[in-house]
Formats: structure tokens, sequence, C-alpha cells
């Protein structure tokens, strides 16, 4: 059985990208846009900061997608590519499907493009550059697994905007439920009126796991 997960050339970007994330304390925040600004002028003013998925999280997703084998997985904040990785992985080895990822750095999303491309998974995945609540919205469904991992104030929102294409059983996996802003986010999904069972899964910031029952 393939693992491409574990092939050298993945695994050779994924420790570098992981390795500069973990220099990230070292980059001079610009508060004041980040408390203030647009989300435009915030992704712009965080071009060289990481924020990435744990290690575990993304060998969660790995599972998650070979898993379901979705046909269309969706990504809201590709940041420099390394959860998007985890997910191309797993769509290659399934021998079918593709991700869409959104970002609005045009930084990221060049840095992105290179490092899938280096790894050798450039091909199974397309990024949308640019407010994923336009970019996303000519999508076709349906949608099987969505990754929600930008601004968390937008998580629901672009959520809400997918749910007329997700399939039934989608998953729906969201990063960092620790932080008090994905509040809202929470109390949707775990709302059964919503239509949602969800769950919350114990990697680094927490992960929220909700299938569109």
């Amino acid at each position: 059985m393939t693992i491409t997960l574990h092939e050298t050339r993945v695994r050779s970007v994924l420790d570098r990208l992981f390795g500069a994330a973990g220099a990230d304390d070292g980059f001079d925040v610009p508060w004041d846009v980040v408390r203030t600004g647009s989300a435009q002028e915030r992704a712009d003013a965080l071009a060289g900061v990481y924020m990435p998925i744990s290690a575990r999280g993304g060998d969660l997703l790995y599972g998650l997608v070979r898993s379901g084998r979705p046909e269309t997985v969706v990504e809201f904040g590709t940041s420099f590519g390394i959860s998007t990785l985890y997910l191309a992985a797993a769509v290659a080895d399934n021998g079918r499907g593709h991700v869409y990822g959104t970002e609005m750095s045009a930084v990221k999303v060049a840095a992105a493009r290179k490092n899938l491309d280096e790894a050798g998974l450039g091909g199974v995945v397309t990024i949308l550059p640019g407010d994923a609540r336009r970019t996303l919205a000519d999508l076709a469904g349906p949608i099987g697994l969505v990754l929600l991992d930008g601004w968390k104030e937008l998580c629901l929102p672009v959520l809400r905007d997918l749910e007329p294409r997700l399939a039934p059983g989608a998953l729906v996996v969201a990063d960092d439920i620790d932080q008090d802003s994905m509040a809202g986010y929470l109390e949707y999904v775990r709302d059964p009126a919503n239509g949602y069972v969800s769950v919350a899964f114990p990697v680094e910031d927490g992960m929220e796991i909700s299938c569109r029952a």
C-alpha cells in the first residue's frame, strides 16, 4: 500500500516547514494591524508567520481523507501549505479527488504552491488566492471534507456558505478550537438542530470534527 505521506520528498518538505514554523517566535508581529485591521490587512501583515496545524493534527487529516475518500476537499486558510500537504498526500494515495485551498496572502500562495510542487503533490491541489467567501462561491459540490483553519471569526460564515454543497456525511474539521473567537462556531456545530454530530479531538490547540448528518 502506498503511503505518500512517508515518502522522503514529502517528509523533507514537512520537516523544513515545521522547522521554520518553530522559529515564528522571532517574528515581529504588528499587533495594531492584527487587532484592528481587515482580514486582508492581517493576512498581508502576517505573511511571514506560519501558524500551522500540529503534526498529529496533520496525521488525523490524512487518516480522515484516506478513510472517507472524498472527491472534493476544501481548505480555508492554506498559509504555507503544511496542512495542504497532508490533505494532498491522502488524495494522491486514494487515487481520486482534488484539494482546493484558499489563502489571502499572495506571498503565502506562491510559497504554498512551490512547497506542494517540491513534494510532488501540486497536481492534486488548486490554491485559490483571495477571500474564501468569494473564491469558493462557484466551487461545485458535493464537498466531502472541509478544513477550517483561516481567520477564526470567518470559520462559521465560510461553513454556512459551503453547507448547501456538503455531501451527506461530509466531515468538517476546525482547528484551534481553544481560541475564544471559536465559541460561536462551536455553539453552532454542537447544536443538533443545525444538522451536525460534533466532537472535540485532543490534538494541539484542539480540533473539532463535525459530521454533516
